[in-house]
């Protein structure tokens, strides 16, 4: 019996082998949207009852927009590349909470929070546009897909009997906390570290699509940088790269994110 489960989640997870658009890196995933995007929109849904939305009105309006107007860059390259389906199944939302955490984070299905402990270290528009490409191209590339995928595998079932319950539900807040919480080994925070650089790369690209200066996603990290003056753990220790690697990885690759960006824009859907 043993035997013919492994063997079954062999199979499922060979025949859910994708592809990360613009990127190229291969992922897997056997978590469906439709599985995943209801207890994305609940969970959401509850997060915002339970906490305070901002009422700067100024800077609300700011968010928002840049939020649509990276979305509208999301969606463009979707539509134009077959991926029509899966660009109506966003239900797109940004809110700014009133909280000094310096935070932002997108839920599967395009359900955004800024936290307005962020807003500093973003210092002007063009830096909300570099934080909002980068947390929203996590939920473009399916990593809390991907993570759920992982979860999955280490324990078997958890994720179907989690994802049956109410949002409420003990289990399916560990759920959530396992897809965007730390990992408790070496390997689940260097699979972390992937997807971090990855929605850098993809963030890059949707701002400058979306017409922002993509200088600023660099200047971001420096400035985050300036803030983390204590002792850090090791890179290898840590669920994301150093704010150094990642201030190099983007200085490299602004080159190709301007190309592609430029290539993206000027496809019709």
């Amino acid at each position: 019996m043993r035997k013919i489960i492994v063997l079954v989640v062999v199979f499922l997870f060979v025949v859910s082998c994708s592809t990360v658009p613009i990127t190229g890196r291969k992922r897997i995933n056997i978590v469906s949207d439709a599985q995943i995007l209801p207890a994305s929109f609940a969970q959401y849904e509850g997060f915002l009852k339970e906490n305070k939305i901002s009422t700067d009105v100024k800077k609300t309006n700011e968010l928002q927009n840049v939020g649509m107007n990276i979305s509208k860059a999301v969606d463009k390259f979707m539509r134009a590349n077959g991926m029509v389906k899966e660009a109506n199944s966003y239900r797109w939302e940004f809110n700014l909470i009133e909280d000094k955490t310096i935070n932002a984070w997108c839920m599967p299905g395009g359900k955004v929070v800024f936290y307005t402990g962020i807003l500093p270290v973003c210092k002007n528009t063009d830096g909300i546009a570099a934080v909002m490409g980068h947390e929203v191209a996590h939920a473009f590339a399916k990593h809390g897909q991907e993570r759920m995928t992982s979860a999955y595998g280490q324990q078997l079932g958890g994720i179907a009997v989690a994802l049956g319950t109410n949002n409420k539900d003990p289990k399916t807040r560990t759920l959530w906390n396992t897809i965007y919480g730390v990992g408790s080994t070496v390997g689940m925070l260097a699979y972390s570290r992937t997807h971090e650089t990855e929605a850098d790369k993809l963030g890059m690209v949707f701002m400058i699509m979306a017409g922002y200066n993509p200088e600023e996603a660099i200047n971001v990290w420096i400035r985050m940088s300036e803030l983390n003056t204590g002792k850090k753990p090791p890179e290898f220790l840590s669920t994301h790269p150093s704010n150094q690697t990642r201030i190099k990885n983007l200085k490299a690759y602004l080159p190709t994110a301007i190309a592609l960006a430029k290539k993206y824009n000027s496809q019709q859907s």
